[in-house]
């Protein structure tokens, strides 16, 4: 039986230049017997999955949409997909970096079964392994990432954010941003810290450079002041100050919360910004409730955390909780309805009732807003979902 030899290939790939991908996994799917190697990241709109160039330099395969292909079906599944062909099987197997899917590794093999489509996956992870790795002193993935130019202020708020899906025993989180080519200003960030989630949402003001700027700021202050172990309501003056002194004639809403993994107790602040939702056993309940400061960068705080409320809120085992920005509910097109929060909950419902992974549901939730939009959105759409499944699984 031929096996993959992971620890054969990471050596390879500790010696191979950055961004010779595609020929470091090749040689590794020769040990199960694989060939026809194509490598597909998804682009920033999570809607075109981008073939890498073939190994030896020889013509890039083209590319595949997600909503109508194998290889898209393998990508919003999360597993293996299966086509018998008159030359053997072609097996189309997630690329995953953590818990975030960045694209789909397709093959050729003899015959498929189940010991060769774990092995497949196991290579899927491997080539998400490298991605993740080579992605830190390379552009190349980068570039092959993009369907277009992005906006500078679009390539900044990229490199601000963390994985879009991460998963552990006790959480998921997955967010999605759009436009993803022009996206100025929203953002979002998280951490897993012992037992305890934190997770910030910022809309600063405006669609620039300037709006990227302000968010840069929001999340290194948050960083700071979550790596320093301070209470929700004190990163939350510090924000306002910080906003204040360094960005006079902006502001910033945004929403800071703590969940607790053991007993699911999540703590959270409100900046001015829409409440969030919460959904159990597969419906929207409601909006979760938080009196609001008013935007950070008013100064109103003045350092005073004391003047911070903070809210809180019981989850339940399976309980998720959509954090999202104005440019969600606010999306129109010029003198057309808005698309509305009651719209939105009845969107988040549907795809609660269906059990979609949390990664899938938001892509959809925002697909759905682009198209209210006719994918002309004014201004930026972000979608947060957190997912509480209880002290242990």
């Amino acid at each position: 039986m031929m096996r993959l030899d992971l620890g054969n290939a990471l050596r390879s790939a500790r010696d191979a230049e950055p961004g010779a991908l595609t020929g470091v996994v090749a040689a590794a799917a020769r040990d199960i017997g694989a060939t026809d190697v194509v490598v597909y990241l998804v682009d920033y709109a999570q809607s075109t999955l981008q073939a890498l160039p073939a190994a030896g330099g020889s013509t890039t395969p083209r590319s595949e949409e997600v909503a109508t292909t194998m290889a898209g079906r393998a990508f919003t599944e999360r597993r293996a997909v299966v086509a018998e062909r008159p030359e053997g099987a072609r097996i189309w197997v997630p690329i995953v970096e953590g818990s975030d899917r960045s694209g789909v590794l397709a093959v050729t093999v003899l015959e498929a079964g189940e010991h060769v489509e774990r092995a497949c996956e196991e290579l899927g992870i491997f080539v998400g392994y490298l991605v993740s790795v080579q992605s830190r002193v390379t552009d190349l993935y980068h570039v092959h990432r993009r369907r277009r130019s992005l906006t500078q202020a679009a390539s900044m708020q990229w490199d601000l954010l963390p994985p879009l899906v991460m998963q552990t025993e006790r959480f998921t989180v997955a967010g999605i941003l759009e436009p993803a080519y022009e996206v100025g200003g929203d953002c979002f960030d998280y951490s897993i810290n012992g037992t305890e989630l934190d997770l910030g949402v910022f809309d600063p003001l405006g669609h620039s450079v300037g709006s990227a700027l302000l968010a840069a700021m929001c999340v290194g202050t948050y960083r700071h002041g979550r790596r320093d172990r301070l209470a929700l309501g004190r990163i939350h003056a510090s924000l306002d100050a910080d906003a204040a002194r360094e960005f006079p004639q902006a502001f910033a809403t945004g929403q800071l919360a703590r969940i607790d993994g053991q007993t699911g107790t999540m703590e959270w602040t409100n900046a001015g910004h829409p409440l969030p939702l919460l959904i159990r056993g597969g419906k929207v309940i409601g909006e979760l409730e938080c009196p609001a400061t008013l935007p950070w960068g008013i100064g109103a705080l003045e350092g005073r955390s004391a003047a911070v409320p903070l809210a809180s809120e019981p989850l339940e085992p399976g309980d998720s909780v959509l954090f999202y920005t104005d440019g969600v509910v606010e999306a129109h097109l010029p003198g057309g309805e808005q698309f509305g929060v009651d719209r939105l909950v009845d969107l988040v419902g549907q795809h609660a009732s269906t059990g979609l992974d949390p990664e899938e549901t938001v892509r959809r939730l925002v697909r759905s807003v682009l198209d209210h939009q006719s994918d002309a959105l004014s201004d930026d759409a972000t979608l947060v979902l957190c997912m509480w499944h209880g002290s242990a699984r």
